[in-house]
């Protein structure tokens, strides 16, 4: 284990494709957290606030920092480099035995862009090659198919569908597992 994986985190800075950054949270990106707190998907599967205060944004980017205290996953904001205009957030959380699970979100205002995928690719490169863990994981409702696109797209192979494999908007929810493997593409041929 890389000492990159040794609690407290540091968010690194890494660069994500020709015109983004992801990097760690602060009380400047408020306005994506208002922006995602308003969608109708975002607040269900993240702890983006359902309804936006100005003290339930504090808490949310607040949370991000002590994730990352806390040794619990490394939370980044994907800024555009223009700007900088925050556009989205990932997540890289590491589950133990040489794995990590990864998420990602883009406000509404930036889909189709291509910032999820720069995101995505990012952690990966960083995840495989700088801490050189053997295996990262997507897990992805089987209807959101930007998400599955997104995944394929970076590299993911698709292993299965999960029944119930995570909690979502107070329930669980089937689950497409994706995982990417440090030798290169996904799970290995059965």
């Amino acid at each position: 284990m890389t000492s990159a994986l040794v609690p407290p985190f540091v968010v690194p800075t890494l660069p994500a494709g020709d015109a983004l950054t992801l990097r760690a949270w602060s009380l400047e990106d408020l306005p994506l957290v208002r922006e995602a707190s308003a969608d109708p998907y975002i607040p269900s599967i993240t702890t983006v606030p359902s309804v936006y205060s100005a003290a339930a944004g504090v808490e949310f980017v607040e949370r991000q920092w002590r994730r990352a205290a806390g040794g619990e996953s490394f939370s980044f904001v994907i800024v555009r480099d223009r700007g900088p205009r925050p556009v989205g957030a990932a997540s890289f959380r590491p589950l133990g035995e040489g794995r990590a699970s990864l998420g990602y979100w883009v406000a509404a205002s930036a889909r189709g862009q291509g910032a999820a995928l720069d995101a995505l690719r990012a952690m990966t490169t960083w995840g495989l090659r700088t801490l050189r863990l053997p295996r990262l994981e997507l897990h992805v409702e089987p209807w959101n198919t930007a998400s599955l696109r997104t995944a394929e797209r970076a590299g993911f192979q698709r292993e299965g569908l999960l029944p119930g494999g995570r909690w979502i908007a107070g329930e669980p929810r089937d689950v497409v597992v994706y995982a990417r493997l440090r030798g290169g593409g996904g799970a290995p041929p059965q």
